[in-house]
């Protein structure tokens, strides 16, 4: 497995934020996913900006995969609701579950949610000896024979990996419910099964891809961002650039239970706020592959619930939401 980059073991101090008086000597953030991928990036992430933040609790990382998410989710939900120092990492992909119902009668409400860490597009990326040399190759090898190319996604069908690959195919004139997929637990487990040549294509993430650009071991064949992403991914071009207009953003973060109190919930609210008006974060964020997204506390629900709606409606036209 692959580790993550050096930043996130020696990250600048973040100077000028106070104490948090009476704190424990540690607190938690869930992983709900294997680790190597996007959601132990984003724990870590937290972790580390928040290390120097005096008399903050010290961030353990707890990994709880299963279900892409609803294991952590239900745990949290009816077990462990209201402890005041457990944060939960989310991604985009949890709130489409949430949309389509992958977790049960859960909904936007039954957390609270922190913080947004960041913004993160999706790609598509291949073995570094692929035939397929672009995404164009990619399609039309979908358009000759859909059972043709076995594609690596985190979670099952009409997870947000699923459904990257279907709305391309969609675009392509392909009936996506013909891709053969094989469903993994994260991003790390992804590149894992496609350097193993379990796998010939991955739909996956710009974060967690990030970590394994550099390898000479994976070519990515787009980002699906408006425009070319900084950094590591710099050179490849997006999906609209190759002729396939397709944006995929997701948000990064963390939620806590229902059940906390608004003193403690409002106490991480604060912390996060600070740490993100620094400007080592923003240097942390970008080398993490990350992109600016600050909303906290009630901004960040709202721009969830909008979210899950967009979601719920995109999920409709593949007819993937279960309703309760």
């Amino acid at each position: 497995m692959k580790t993550l980059p050096a930043f996130l073991l020696s990250i600048p101090l973040l100077a000028g934020l106070p104490a948090f008086a009476g704190q424990p000597a540690a607190a938690e953030c869930l992983v709900p996913s294997k680790p190597g991928g996007a959601m132990d990036l984003s724990c870590k992430l937290a972790r580390k900006a928040l290390h120097e933040v005096p008399g903050t609790p010290a961030l353990n990382l707890r990994y709880m995969p299963g279900g892409i998410g609803a294991v952590a989710w239900h745990t949290i939900v009816s077990q462990r609701r209201a402890e005041p120092d457990t944060l939960v990492a989310f991604s985009g992909g949890s709130l489409l579950n949430l949309a389509q119902g992958k977790f049960g009668k859960a909904g936007v409400d039954d957390v609270r949610w922190v913080a947004g860490l960041g913004a993160d597009y999706g790609v598509i990326a291949v073995p570094a000896d692929s035939p397929y040399r672009s995404l164009r190759d990619l399609v039309q090898a979908l358009q000759r024979d859909p059972q043709a190319v076995l594609i690596g996604m985190s979670g099952t069908v009409g997870s947000q990996d699923w459904m990257k690959m279907a709305m391309l195919a969609q675009l392509a004139g392909v009936d996506p419910h013909r891709l053969r997929f094989v469903a993994l637990e994260g991003g790390g487990e992804e590149y894992t099964a496609m350097q193993a040549g379990y796998v010939q294509v991955v739909s996956s993430d710009a974060s967690e891809t990030s970590l394994y650009a550099d390898s000479g071991k994976v070519r990515v064949l787009a980002v699906l961002a408006d425009k070319r992403l900084p950094g590591v991914l710099a050179a490849v071009p997006t999906a609209r650039e190759q002729g396939y207009d397709l944006v995929w953003l997701l948000i990064r973060g963390l939620w806590m239970g229902p059940g906390v109190s608004d003193a403690d919930y409002r106490r991480w609210v604060r912390a996060f706020d600070q740490v993100q008006a620094s400007p080592a974060f923003a240097r942390m964020r970008a080398q993490a592959g990350l992109y600016p997204f600050s909303l906290t506390g009630d901004a960040l629900t709202r721009h969830i619930k909008q979210a899950v709606a967009d979601y719920k409606r995109q999920a409709r036209q593949f007819n993937l939401v279960r309703e309760h």
